[in-house]
């Protein structure tokens, strides 16, 4: 999502002709749900997708007549024998997309404002009307509303619905795209801090991926020669020094994420101590679980409470059969996005907590 306001930034500041499309409402079995956006440049090509096939070339098609002539439009698509024969997408879904045209001539401070907020990494919500007579505003209407409720952008002819605060969830509960009483609600949330405990393989290729499903990755271990931008591109800061010495002090918040993957058993306990009763979002440990049992047990001793503990995440990752460093990071990886984007793992991947085994052996 981050690298589709970046082109946008770019087009507003090099003065382009595009339009932005945007996945506003979906219903039923759809290839893409709402949030998804699209800009179409005049030549044809693109960047960031709405869903692909029939869908996408005709949103695609009706952006190119919109940019010679024409406003913002909503368009609706009913997949069946009309959208998505070609590509297999029979399945009963609707999808509604906006259609907004950007030209220098045209007034952009609304795009501005949209990509100055995601790019600042300052949390709002977009409201677009796509029901006129539900919500009592103009279909295609847009404004942005801050974590205050402040409306601080609108594009469009009228002033937001009377509805429009009452139905504004909290951005601090980190809400999904929704659709009350004829509005679509995007929220644009904050992008939460991974920090990753461990510069070895499995911190590198972890990391690769995090920062392309918008994690910021912070990277923390004793070795220089390790911690450094060669080794990770994608990384916002490298913080090298003693595990405990650097991790006792470091700013931790509600949307942080840690990843323990240091080199041995004394590091990760180390970091673990650090950071278990911190009020990071996610805790997660690598490891047997011969290790985290043995690492648990020492904690309890150093006082660290057992809830605490119940909270951990280890051994961290999906169960997918990984052997090759790659699929480690990427059962990570799984884990972390259904725990960022579901607010919890899915009951039929979690696994059974450790610490059961603990009581019954320290008892």
């Amino acid at each position: 999502m981050h690298h589709i306001f970046s082109e946008l930034d770019l087009i507003l500041r090099t003065g382009r002709t595009a339009c932005y499309t945007a996945l506003v409402e979906t219903r039923g079995s759809t290839p893409q749900k709402s949030g998804a956006i699209m800009i179409v440049y005049p030549d044809g090509s693109q960047v960031g997708t709405l869903g692909g096939g029939c869908v996408e070339a005709e949103v695609k098609r009706r952006a190119l007549m919109i940019l010679d002539h024409g406003t913002a439009e909503l368009l609706t698509f009913q997949l069946d024998s009309d959208y998505g024969w070609d590509d297999g997408l029979i399945c009963g879904g609707r999808m509604k997309m906006l259609v907004d045209p950007i030209r220098p001539t045209d007034d952009l401070t609304y795009f501005r404002q949209l990509s100055d907020a995601i790019l600042s990494d300052r949390a709002c919500t977009e409201v677009v009307v796509i029901d006129s007579e539900k919500s009592g505003g103009h279909n295609g209407d847009r404004m942005l509303i801050d974590d205050t409720q402040r409306t601080f952008a609108l594009r469009g002819t009228n002033i937001p619905p009377h509805s429009l605060l009452t139905n504004l969830k909290p951005l601090s509960d980190r809400p999904r795209p929704y659709v009350v009483d004829g509005l679509s609600f995007l929220p644009y949330l904050k992008r939460c801090r991974l920090i990753i405990v461990g510069a070895g393989h499995v911190g590198q290729k972890v990391a690769e991926l995090a920062a392309a499903v918008d994690f910021d990755v912070w990277v923390v271990d004793d070795r220089e020669e390790y911690c450094n931008a060669t080794r990770f591109p994608q990384a916002k800061r490298f913080i090298v020094g003693p595990i405990d010495q650097v991790l006792s002090g470091l700013e931790i918040d509600s949307d942080t994420y840690c990843l323990i993957v240091t080199r041995g058993h004394n590091h990760d306990e180390e970091a673990l101590y650090h950071l278990a009763e911190t009020p990071a979002r996610y805790v997660g440990l690598i490891g047997s679980r011969r290790k985290i049992k043995m690492i648990f047990e020492d904690l309890l001793q150093e006082r660290i409470p057992r809830a605490v503990l119940e909270k951990v995440y280890a051994p961290l990752g999906f169960d997918i059969g990984s052997q090759t460093v790659a699929e480690i990071a990427i059962s990570i990886m799984a884990e972390l996005i259904a725990h960022r984007n579901l607010g919890h793992i899915p009951e039929q991947v979690r696994k059974s907590s450790l610490m059961d085994e603990i009581i019954q052996h320290t008892t």
